[in-house]
């Protein structure tokens, strides 16, 4: 489990939730910041600016959140939409008391002024709001300036991420099978899970651990390599047909239980 950082204070209850939610996930998933980045296409300093509060996530990194840690888009989608709202209102939300109000003059009662009074009150009036329109105006452009900048920025560090991954994939990595068994079920030492989807195109420990309870239950996915090719495609299906399980080529849940089984079948 991953020791977090405080969270600042500052930050909307609706916003804190949102990231309590994607730390839990990351911690479920078991990967590394930069792991995570590789699978999300978010870079790894993005995503501890996400997971420290000091930026809120674009929907896209969410969703690919919720894909990583296996859970609801939907619900995840909506919990972002929601942040997102309370994070445009700004991080400290603040009231007038009763005090304030009883002290501005449009709140007191006043007599009956003279028509050139009330008249350069509705000019003063009218000057504010056009001030405060165009100061409005000007905020917002500011806005979409920097939030096209920290777009950029996080591509940019995408990019680098995936080309350094793409990099070191062109060195096979050959993972090592500890195979024991614990409580009746087999465990190969890259990874404990038993509920995670695995399918074409992953790769990490998770798929070499399953490659591991593959070559054991005599289905041979070819090098222990953590990636899911077609080779490990086909050894799960002919795993799947010997356990009699739904043969859709996916690691699932039950896919899981049957290679973690004490015998295979």
């Amino acid at each position: 489990m991953s020791r977090w950082k405080e969270l600042p204070a500052e930050l909307h209850p609706h916003v804190h939730q949102l990231i309590v939610r994607l730390r839990r996930l990351k911690d479920h998933s078991e990967l590394s910041t930069r792991q995570l980045a590789a699978r999300t296409g978010y870079s790894a300093k993005s995503w501890q600016r996400y997971l420290n509060g000091r930026s809120l996530p674009p929907r896209e990194a969410v969703e690919a959140m919720a894909r990583v840690g296996g859970d609801d888009p939907h619900r995840l989608l909506v919990m972002h939409e929601i942040a997102a709202q309370r994070w445009a209102e700004g991080r400290v939300v603040t009231t007038d008391t009763p005090e304030d109000f009883s002290a501005t003059p449009e709140h007191t009662p006043t007599e009956q002024q003279p028509y050139g009074r009330h008249l350069r009150v509705a000019v003063t009036a009218g000057a504010v709001v056009t001030v405060l329109s165009v100061s409005a105006a000007l905020l917002l452009a500011l806005r979409l300036t920097e939030a096209r900048a920290q777009l950029a920025h996080d591509r940019s560090d995408a990019v680098a991420t995936a080309l350094a991954t793409v990099s070191e994939s062109t060195v096979p990595v050959i993972y090592t099978c500890r195979l024991e068994q614990r409580d009746g079920r087999w465990y190969a030492g890259l990874s404990r899970t038993t509920d995670i989807l695995l399918s074409n195109t992953h790769v990490g420990l998770e798929v070499a651990e399953a490659q591991c309870l593959l070559r054991r239950a005599g289905t041979e996915p070819g090098d222990i390599d953590g990636i899911f090719g077609p080779k490990t495609r086909r050894a799960v299906e002919r795993m799947q047909k010997q356990n009699g399980l739904i043969v859709n080529g996916v690691i699932d849940p039950p896919t899981w239980q049957a290679l973690r089984e004490a015998d295979p079948k």
